[in-house]
């Protein structure tokens, strides 16, 4: 049976949009240039990847080097 559900996942993915298309209302996360990440539900979506999405949370990343150690921090 859970073959069966694989193998009908695998059937209906044949392009990149058809797993986007498959995630609608599913929580879902995006990683986006300079350290941004977003997770959030996906109500919509078209043909450029604009997304709608809902309940979201961003998260901004940043490294800076410690003057004394010299170390790489991560602020979140």
């Amino acid at each position: 049976m859970a073959d069966d559900n694989e193998q009908s996942a695998a059937n209906a993915v044949e392009e990149p949009l058809d797993l986007i298309r498959l995630s609608l209302d599913e929580r879902i996360y995006v990683k986006m240039r300079n350290e941004r990440e977003l997770r959030g539900r996906l109500h919509a979506y078209d043909q450029h990847l604009n997304m709608v999405l809902g309940d979201v949370e961003e998260t901004v990343t940043t490294i800076e080097i410690d003057e004394e150690t010299y170390e790489e921090v991560y602020r979140v």
